[in-house]
């Protein structure tokens, strides 16, 4: 059976990465190993997040539906005022896809952020995980690893844990560490791990910036850091994955493993989207355009390019379907496996992308070249394919074809539940305020 590793980076642009374009002429290589996943293995043009926000994109990894499908998906995103609510989060009854490859056969593992709920009600282990090393917030200092409210946030399963270091070099650890000991003392055992960093998320904090650690205002500040400390912070990420794929390598595991690297959502204020437009909390493509690489010798031709669209929850189904695990029939799954293009089965097959969000009341759906936008009350038709940066907007000369997409979105939504009032949006500020190049 196929080691499986979703490795997911947080507010990572879409061209941050080398192998998308990023701006390694003028700043030097931040990304060698990622590239060299990306030379080896298929990555994709036009992959999306299934929302521009960090915990409702994990609703749908964990399910492989549409997170507007659970409450605790609503918020955007879940933040540390939900501790202690028993309607925020992941529902442990909910299948998920750690827990339906554990039903496969497949031990479990989460090293990095889960931010889908706090325990007592909810947790990596309540959702399908053997195992959890990481945080339970949606970001932490990178040092102290104290959340927002100044609460130490770092466990080892349910229990608090305290260790010293760089988070994300903790993470690779952690991740190493379990490679190791799979590959080790039940060899015969196939893994899924899931290693979801928070790199390049804030605090902008460098392996070098300990001295930062003891003001936890960084956590939410606008004004602070800068392009090269969020450079460096994609690299002490890449480092790490390039130790993951030498301990793969270590043990013979390279060959029939499937390691799948993507971004939660698109870019903050120091990531490089070009030649998109918009960020984080926007629904233009630069806030849910993202890099999608998969790598698996056993069965992905070598530097390939796809055009195929997908988003998070086509790739969480993928994976279960590499795993051998089922569907449970009592959930709607929404995720369409892309096992056809992996394998090289054919190029490319239409598949309508939807996404709504409550922040400027925003909605918008891709079917082919065409995308349909609204933000607060303006409405726009976009052909992606001609124009990515979405400037050109075309429904006044193809009134019939806004019509139609309009149309088709109002009934998708007719078939999922409704935003609730008491919905919040919590950070307050979106990348489309931010100066635009």
């Amino acid at each position: 059976m196929t080691n499986i590793i979703y490795i997911v980076a947080d507010d990572l642009g879409y061209a941050d990465l080398g192998c998308y374009g990023g701006r390694e002429a003028q700043f030097g290589k931040v990304s060698p190993n990622i590239d060299k996943l990306a030379e080896d293995g298929m990555m994709f043009l036009e992959g999306y997040a299934n929302s521009p926000v960090c915990s409702p994109t994990r609703f749908a990894l964990m399910t492989m539906a549409y997170q507007y499908r659970l409450r605790g998906a609503l918020e955007e995103p879940i933040n540390s005022k939900s501790k202690g609510s028993a309607t925020l989060g992941l529902p442990p009854n909910i299948p998920t896809l750690p827990s339906q490859l554990k039903k496969a056969g497949y031990y479990t593992g989460l090293m990095g952020k889960w931010h889908l709920g706090y325990p007592p009600h909810f947790g990596p282990r309540a959702s399908g995980y053997d195992e959890f090393f990481g945080i339970m917030a949606g970001g932490v200092d990178y040092f102290s690893h104290k959340s927002g409210r100044g609460d130490h946030d770092l466990y080892i399963n349910e229990e608090e844990h305290r260790e010293v270091g760089y988070l994300t070099d903790l993470i690779s650890e952690h991740s190493v560490e379990f490679i190791n000991r799979r590959a080790t003392e039940a060899k015969d055992q196939p893994f899924f791990l899931s290693i979801h960093y928070t790199a390049p998320h804030w605090p902008w904090e460098t392996r070098d910036d300990a001295h930062l650690a003891d003001d936890i205002s960084t956590l939410f500040h606008l004004e602070g850091g800068n392009i090269h400390t969020y450079r460096k912070m994609i690299h002490h990420m890449d480092e790490g994955i390039g130790n993951i794929m030498a301990t793969l390598d270590k043990h013979g595991l390279t060959e029939d493993t499937l390691i799948v690297f993507t971004s939660d959502n698109g870019g903050e204020r120091f990531s490089d989207n070009w030649p998109l437009v918009g960020g984080k909390m926007d629904l233009t493509e630069g806030g849910i355009r993202v890099p999608w690489i998969a790598r698996w010798p056993a069965a992905i031709k070598k530097g390939t390019v796809s055009m195929q669209h997908s988003m998070t929850m086509d790739w969480s189904r993928t994976l279960l379907e590499v795993g051998g695990g089922e569907i449970d029939p009592h959930y709607p799954v929404d995720g369409i496996s892309l096992m056809p293009i992996l394998t090289g089965e054919t190029e490319r097959f239409e598949r309508p992308l939807y996404w709504r969000m409550n922040h400027r009341d925003q909605r918008a759906l891709r079917v082919d070249d065409w995308k349909y936008l609204k933000v607060d009350e303006h409405e726009y038709l976009f052909n992606i394919t001609n124009d990515a940066r979405e400037r050109a907007n075309l429904g006044k000369k193809y009134p019939e074809r806004l019509e139609a997409m309009r149309k088709q979105w109002l009934n998708w939504n007719e078939t999922i539940p409704p935003i609730p009032d008491d919905a919040t949006v919590s950070l307050g500020y979106s990348v489309a305020d931010m100066p635009q190049r």
